[in-house]
């Protein structure tokens, strides 16, 4: 089967690091037969709305529609920016996610060989569940301007919503190793309870749904606190679900227990499309100098490969999802890193180091 791959390659940094990412994945189709990625490069971003005064054109939205998978690359820039003041790259997002019904923003936090997190020594393996239709974000691109001196944007928490990603957050929980602590399946709901009707609602719904999997641990955290026993004991969680908003702030914080954005990949999923990307920005300060940490986008499409064998039954999907993955990590291991890490590689040169392990553990594989 050919899976239709939409890309876009994004601003900034963007090209460099999703350069990097197809580099593996066409490691990974041409070691494995029987996998087949056609890619679909689609304009969109800052510099195109610079150029045209649109965030994308008409023909990028209807190809995301019809590709079995998006792969993004960063977006934006913190000088261009909409008449309303707001980033380019938060139209593209937000447009896509609602559009698309990209429910569920998946946020991993893994450690890597050779990643810089806050403490060396700590056990981090958890998984970020952000509502990503909903929440503080639903009135992105409306809010109310009150008077000269006051506007309000609202938060929209529906049953629907936090039905559906509290099922996401428990059926993801269900499929991984459990806590690093202990191993224990647990799925603890972030919020605000104590304060917002509407959160306290989003928990009674979590608490409804979450009777339907009595082999998954559950708890809940109010966000502030919470941020605090994250970043000291980052061991004890596993799955974390949470308002759109808290989990926007909770992932790139969660993310320097790691070593950073550059090692954090997201993926916004809903029932029929999946769009993934890095959950850093477009890093111009850096854009075309090759020294961009590509580890996020290859992490990203290895998602996006376990996304397809999961909806498509394809094991051989599974298999370069589980390659790319081991390739990453023993690249890593292996002293290869780039300069944010502390380490001496181009951006390139890690991607050529990831595709050639990626090769070489093909090719054991099928010895």
């Amino acid at each position: 089967m050919t899976y239709d791959i939409a890309v876009l390659r994004g601003d900034g940094i963007g090209p460099e690091i999703v350069d990097q990412a197809t580099k593996v994945l066409a490691a990974a189709t041409k070691a494995i037969p029987g996998i087949d990625l056609a890619i679909n490069h689609l304009d969109g971003g800052a510099d195109y709305y610079v150029r045209t005064g649109q965030v994308a054109p008409e023909i990028t939205w209807t190809a995301m529609r019809q590709a079995d998978a998006i792969l993004m690359g960063s977006m934006g820039h913190p000088d261009i920016r909409m008449p309303d003041g707001t980033e380019v790259q938060g139209h593209f997002v937000v447009n896509a996610r609602k559009s698309l019904d990209l429910y569920a923003g998946v946020r991993p936090i893994k450690a890597y060989p050779g990643s810089r997190g806050l403490d060396p020594s700590a056990k981090v393996d958890l998984v970020i569940v952000r509502e990503s239709t909903e929440g503080l974000f639903a009135s992105f691109g409306g809010g109310a301007q009150v008077s000269d001196d006051v506007f309000a944007d609202t938060m929209i928490v529906t049953r629907k919503g936090s039905e559906r990603i509290s099922r996401y957050a428990l059926e993801l929980a269900g499929t991984r190793r459990g806590r690093p602590s202990d191993g224990a399946a647990l799925v603890t709901c972030v919020d605000k309870a104590n304060i917002f009707r509407s959160l306290a609602f989003f928990r009674r719904v979590f608490d409804e749904v979450a009777a339907d999997y009595p082999t998954v641990r559950t708890d809940h955290a109010l966000v502030d606190s919470f941020s605090m026993n994250l970043m000291l004991h980052p061991e004890d969680y596993d799955v974390l679900v949470t308002e759109n908003m808290f989990g926007d702030i909770l992932s790139d914080l969660a993310a320097a227990l790691v070593g950073g954005l550059g090692l954090a990949p997201s993926g916004d999923i809903g029932d029929d499309h999946a769009m993934f990307q890095p959950a850093h920005g477009s890093a111009p300060d850096i854009a075309g100098q090759d020294r961009a940490n590509p580890v996020a986008t290859i992490v990203s499409a290895r998602m996006m490969l376990d996304w397809l064998a999961e909806r498509h039954d394809d094991n051989k999907l599974r298999i370069a999802a589980e390659v790319i993955e081991r390739a990453v990590v023993e690249t890593m291991a292996a002293g290869a890193l780039t300069a944010d890490l502390g380490g001496s590689l181009r951006c390139s040169q890690f991607g050529d180091a990831v595709a050639e392990s990626v090769r070489r553990i093909a090719s054991e594989l099928a010895a």
